[in-house]
């Protein structure tokens, strides 16, 4: 964002005054201040000024008219044929599924926004402060149910639907996936957001509106192929502001000049504007009217859309290259940064975002007409991962440049606002910008980042003067060629408090990667709250069955406000008829799977096989890879089987599902092998329904919802001290699936929580493995036995052309096997065999899963936010009155 951009164009001010000058009567005798509209609203006393000017007889006609929620199943339909007939202009005889969701997603988002007006109005009033979650994914999922759930009307809408003739199930849907995340980091932002609104804080999230998602997954040939994922072809969710705009600049160059009174200034200057424009989402909370906002930033070209002089002078294309070149920006998550040109659109996007949401904070702050020194008592901003860290150099350069507050006062602001969550010790894992292109892109910044670098290390040189290596080390800039920008550095620096997302995560990040920042700021700086899942949509909402069965024993729905109250169902653990629904429950869970797999695929499945689940990104330190070799194994075994042997396997369904990054190569090898093996398992007589390989294609949160109730045991295998919690573990566990799983992330809770005898562990642990790694490249390194014999069979061409798996294969015979999947495999297979005995014991299996669902109450992103809002943002909830009178709070 500029200070100042070419002559000709003229720069908002930072904050535009939201009342202009009286403009005479409006309507008859009706004579108020004009209202000019600006990206934030009105402050609390500009509100009272205006309603003080409306005279009563135009208060009283408002309120007459005012809209109120519908209540009542006729009501709903009202408001769902309504809109089918208004909205979207069909009628009785062409209204289908699809016009049918359009109507009922436009009814609840009406009942959504009387909420989320009123929310917005109220944290107006109070003037307290607010938490700025900033997350370059957010992956919602669908909305229409989550909403109905929240208000608590889905049965009148489901009894409503039926009686116009349409079921539920079907009309749900129908609704596009909100494609704006790929992974658990995506899926924490929306749990925390639906929990912030659950619990009444005062909170917005902040990210990028992808037009195209971060692709749309199709399985060709067995390969993973990108195409556009077109979510936006109806959202009903979301409100373009187009009035909401912010001017952001990159490229150009610095001036400097010193003042009349000799202090330096500095400019931004030049280079290209492009516009961020305001999408908003609203958040509803679980039983309360507190709705928050979730904006999203679209991009465009500044210039308009359209330049019609190069139109009129026959240059078409690039009449609309500017357009085109700015859209770039909000079209991908994650674009491929294989290619430089892909670095510098993924860097564009990250300064874009953070410096259009700091655009709305400190304009929103400056409305309050509070001193600078009491932002950070009025703003939290969190930064999800080191993605938003641009934030604290663009905050910083607002200080200094834009409001002419002193350095160190405005530094002391900053590093009191931030907090920065990690979510990751793989070194490869932590970002890194080359200083030639952060020169390039962003030269102001990159000069405060210098300046905040020279400022760390002259303090850190003065507590140990001594220790000239350590500059070194903690340096923001790495000296390497190029110099990087060290991303995960500077949000540390930038920020009061660092946490991890599980308890081994966050000792590892202490004695790893983030060490010598112990020494230097204390151990009181680093924290940790360990994730948690919202039990709204991951049990309620997922898998209604069991939420009821659940009801029905600890009277009511109150534990999905407090998970905790599940400790109560250890009680009914040996109820003959408990134990009974609650294996019912899964059982039909596993035939709703089984039917999706046939539609979807084509293949059979048999609902009383083991289901065996692992779906999430495709990483190898996730060990996907792992995981497949494990199941040639088991396919290998049942082959030399004979018979009379072959009765004694279990059956096994083994579930695979989660996307590759577009450019990373040996993951979409992982894909490959495990397609093609299932192409051969699955029809192979011989092995019948003994074993079944699936891979679902494009997998995401819906689909999460029909996988997760449906587990018996789900995989979570990665490298130990490679994965900082992982959530997906949690709603495993929560729908009464077991875990197979490493010591590793918050698997190690997970069994504190649950009981050893309740979790299948194997493999090495944290402490082990960089000692094995040495070992590999200095030492004698052997494959495992078993492991070999699966490659012999890849190698014979038993899954297609060996040659596509070649460098899978080498990465652990011949490159030190980083992820000590050759280390692990024996222990893997062994455990694989002890799950096998414990599935066929029904009794001691049942037992398990219900003790593991009653003793997961800790994991709730509620219990998570709390910690947040005591430990880190010290912020306090605004609770609502649901339906006040309009006159506000």
């Amino acid at each position: 964002m500029a200070t100042s951009a070419a002559p000709a164009r003229e720069r908002r001010p930072s904050m535009s005054a939201p009342l202009g000058d009286l403009q005479g009567p409006i309507g008859p005798a009706f004579t108020r201040p004009k209202h000019k509209r600006t990206a934030t609203g009105f402050g609390p006393s500009e509100i009272k000024s205006v309603e003080a000017s409306i005279p009563e007889p135009q208060r009283a006609a408002w309120r007459k008219f005012m809209p109120k929620p519908f209540t009542t199943t006729e009501e709903f339909e009202r408001e769902a044929v309504r809109h089918i007939e208004t909205s979207l202009a069909r009628s009785l005889y062409n209204c289908d599924e699809s016009a049918a969701y359009a109507g009922t997603a436009l009814a609840f988002r009406d009942r959504l926004v009387l909420d989320w007006n009123k929310t917005q109005q109220t944290q107006t009033f109070a003037d307290q402060k607010r938490v700025y979650y900033l997350s370059l994914e957010f992956l919602m999922g669908r909305a229409l149910d989550n909403a109905m759930l929240n208000v608590g009307q889905k049965d009148v809408a489901t009894k409503g639907l039926g009686e116009l003739g349409f079921r539920m199930e079907d009309i749900i849907s129908q609704e596009h996936d909100a494609a704006l995340g790929n992974g658990g980091l995506g899926r924490l932002a929306a749990c925390f957001l639906d929990s912030l609104a659950s619990l009444n804080y005062p909170a917005w999230g902040y990210g990028l509106r992808y037009r195209y998602g971060i692709f749309k997954q199709e399985i060709i040939d067995g390969y993973q192929v990108e195409v556009p994922d077109y979510w936006l072809d109806f959202n009903p969710w979301e409100f373009a502001r187009h009035d909401i705009t912010v001017d952001i600049q990159f490229y150009g160059h610095v001036n400097r000049w010193q003042d009349d009174e000799g202090k330096l200034q500095y400019a931004w200057e030049g280079g290209e504007i492009v516009q961020a424009v305001a999408f908003d989402v609203p958040v509803p909370g679980y039983e309360t009217p507190t709705c928050n906002n979730l904006r999203l930033w679209g991009s465009k070209a500044a210039s308009g859309e359209f330049d019609f002089q190069k139109f009129n002078s026959g240059e078409y294309e690039s009449s609309v290259a500017d357009q085109q070149r700015a859209e770039t920006i909000s079209a991908v998550l994650y674009p491929n940064d294989n290619l430089e040109r892909g670095k510098e659109l993924r860097l564009k996007q990250q300064y874009f975002w953070c410096a259009a949401s700091l655009y709305d904070i400190v304009r929103r702050f400056k409305k309050t007409k509070r001193a600078w020194k009491d932002f950070p008592n009025m703003v939290a901003i969190q930064l999800n991962d080191t993605h938003p860290t641009l934030a604290i150099p663009e905050l910083q350069r607002i200080l200094i440049d834009v409001e002419g507050l002193e350095w160190d006062e405005a530094w002391n602001i900053v590093q009191q606002t931030f907090g920065y969550t990690n979510h990751t010790v793989l070194p490869e894992a932590l970002e890194k910008w080359s200083v030639p292109l952060m020169q390039h892109l962003l030269p102001r910044h990159l000069q405060i980042i210098y300046d905040i670098n020279l400022y760390f290390l002259q303090q850190v040189e003065r507590k140990f003067p001594k220790d000239r290596d350590m500059l070194g080390r903690v340096s923001i800039i790495e000296e390497s060629n190029p110099k990087m920008v060290r991303m995960a550095y500077l949000a540390l620096i930038g920020s009061h408090k660092v946490n991890g997302v599980a308890e081994l995560h966050s000792d590892l990040i202490k004695t790893t990667i983030f060490k010598d920042f112990v020494k230097i700021f204390g151990p009181d700086k680093f924290t940790n709250v360990t994730n948690g899942i919202t039990p709204r949509r991951w049990l309620h909402q997922a898998n209604p069955r069991l939420s009821e069965l659940i009801a029905s024993k600890l009277g009511g729905h109150d534990f999905l406000k407090d998970l905790t109250l599940l400790h109560k169902l250890e009680a009914f653990v040996d109820d003959k008829e408990f134990r009974k629904e609650f294996r019912a429950i899964k059982y039909s869970n596993k035939v709703r799977l089984a039917k999706y797999i046939q539609e979807t695929m084509g293949i059979k499945v048999n609902p009383s096989a083991l289901f065996d689940v692992q779906v999430k990104r495709i990483h190898e330190y996730k060990r996907q890879q792992l995981n497949i070799f494990g199941v040639i194994h088991r396919y290998l075994e049942i082959k030399k089987a004979d018979a009379e042997e072959r009765k004694k396997f279990t059956p096994r369904v083994f579930i695979f599902g989660g996307k590759a990054a577009p450019g990373y190569w040996m993951a979409k090898t992982v894909i490959h092998l495990i397609n093609k093996v299932g192409a051969v398992v699955n029809n192979d007589k011989d092995v019948g329904d003994l074993l079944k390989v699936i891979f679902l294609e494009d997998y995401n949160v819906s689909k999460a919802e029909i996988i997760c109730p449906a587990s018996d045991i789900s995989e979570h295998i990665s490298t130990a001290g490679t994965e900082a919690s992982g959530t997906s573990n949690m709603k495993f566990c929560l729908n009464g699936g077991l875990i197979i799983g490493t010591c590793d992330g918050a698997n190690i809770e997970i069994t504190r929580e649950i009981g050893e005898d309740n979790i299948f562990l194997f493999g090495n642990l944290a402490e082990d493995v960089e000692e094995l790694r040495h070992s590999h490249l200095y030492g004698r390194y052997e494959l495992d036995p078993q492991l070999a014999t699966v490659f012999d069979a890849i190698h014979s061409g038993m899954f297609g052309d060996s040659s596509s798996f070649e460098a899978l294969l080498n990465g652990i015979v011949e490159h030190g096997d980083y992820y000590l999947v050759s280390d692990d495999f024996a222990s893997y297979i062994d455990t694989q065999k002890l799950i096998d005995q414990s599935f066929k014991d029904e009794e001691k299996w049942t037992t398990k899963t219900i003790l593991t669902v009653a003793r997961m109450g800790f994991f709730s992103s509620d219990r998570c936010i709390e910690e947040y809002a005591d430990t880190i943002w010290n912020i306090e909830p605004i609770a609502l009155k649901r339906f006040e009178s309009e006159k506000g709070p």
